[in-house]
């Protein structure tokens, strides 16, 4: 299919079927904040281990715009089955819409498969045509739901200027939260904490002391530092902390082995050790300017150890590396009083069903004013000195 700006658009059904360096260009354009999560490094790893496959019910689509046979922009893209794994819940939109005779499965979902992180869905090269390319990629992706008879487009954790710019394609709005800490150029941990009311400051400071009190080093790898025995460690607590959220963990042990050949530079593992074994650890993922936290888990329990590994060792982290924010991932209003503070998410979503789409839209209104009022209210209860 081609758009009127002379844009041809296709589907693939692989990352592979695309250069590694024609995704890069698209994802990080010179010039602007790298997002690990988007690289063809993340992608590859998801698909080739079989993580985010048609077996998982991650069919990929990704839509490729083209001029004269030169990739100008990449949508990353899937055809889904179910809801899981994004963590934007449409579940009961499906169970409203099979109740009344629909079909919502299969839906399209622009994302980055078991990834709740902000980052830019519309993929385009810094020397293309920016708006061209943007607007031929939203038609491709409207066009796309069409030619497949798919119920709906959800594109997840966009950020603020996609999110707009969707809505004028008659995308719907959504906004959630999660709890992000930002850095003030604090000079170290303490510089930080003085910034907290006393209670809080103290609190965080028992905290700290209290998880190391068994015996527990911690330790931060990245790079060559994080050995195999580190992984294996890593990914025993993965699977058993995942197992009880989810029932079966996403993420498999060949999509680690892949992203600790192709991404260990852009990893950082904090590992608690005690008596001379790993017993909890966290991963996450740098980024030009933020670390983002995004799975934990142990198999020992001690006080606070979970707060220290993946909350005040990623500030530390932050502070010592000049990073300008640490992003905690999904849901928990425990973080506030560790410092992290609410951020709205964003989201657009096309429903090709007009009822579908008008309820849709009236839960949007009410749902969206929640949470703005609930943010503004969890934000003035957080843990900072209040100023006058």
């Amino acid at each position: 299919m081609t758009t009127p700006t002379d844009i041809t658009l296709e589907a693939v059904s692989s990352v592979r079927q695309i250069a590694a360096q024609d995704w890069d260009a698209c994802a990080h354009p010179e010039g602007s904040a790298t997002n690990p999560f988007l690289s063809y490094a993340f992608f590859a790893a998801l698909e080739e281990s079989g993580s985010a496959t048609a077996r998982t019910g991650w069919l990929a689509r990704h839509l490729i715009a083209r001029s004269h046979e030169r990739i100008l922009g990449i949508v990353p893209c899937y055809l889904k089955n179910h809801s899981q794994g994004e963590y934007v819940f449409d579940h009961n939109w499906a169970d409203a819409f099979m109740r009344a005779g629909g079909a919502y499965y299969p839906k399209l979902q622009v994302s980055v498969p078991f990834t709740p992180v902000t980052g830019p869905r519309l993929l385009v090269r810094a020397d293309a045509d920016q708006e061209g390319t943007r607007e031929a990629l939203i038609a491709g992706m409207i066009g796309l739901c069409g030619q497949l008879g798919v119920s709906s487009v959800h594109v997840t954790f966009a950020p603020e200027d996609e999110w707009k710019l969707l809505a004028q394609h008659g995308f719907l709005q959504r906004t959630d939260q999660q709890y992000h800490w930002r850095n003030e150029n604090y000079a170290s941990f303490d510089d930080f904490l003085a910034t907290l009311a006393s209670r809080h400051r103290k609190a965080i400071r028992r905290e700290r002391r209290d998880a190391l009190a068994n015996g527990i080093g911690i330790h931060v790898l990245t790079g060559s530092e994080i050995t195999e025995d580190a992984w294996d460690a890593f990914y025993a607590f993965y699977m058993e902390t995942g197992s009880r959220k989810w029932g079966r963990p996403y993420l498999n042990r060949a999509f680690y082995t892949q992203i600790a050949e192709t991404m260990a530079d852009d990893i950082v593992l904090i590992m608690a050790k005690r008596e001379g074994r790993w017993i909890a650890g966290a991963i996450n993922f740098k980024g030009s300017d933020t670390l983002y936290g995004r799975h934990w888990g142990a198999i020992e329990h001690h006080p606070f150890l979970h707060f220290e590994v993946c909350y005040y060792q990623a500030i530390d982290y932050a502070i010592r590396h000049g990073l300008t924010s640490v992003e905690a991932g999904a849901q928990g209003e425990h973080k506030i009083a560790r410092g992290y503070l609410p951020q709205l998410t964003r989201s657009a979503h096309y429903i090709a069903d007009p009822s579908l789409r008008r309820a849709v839209r009236d839960y949007l209104v009410h749902e969206r004013d929640y949470v703005e009022h609930a943010s503004r209210e969890l934000t003035e209860a957080g843990p900072f000195r209040k100023t006058t």
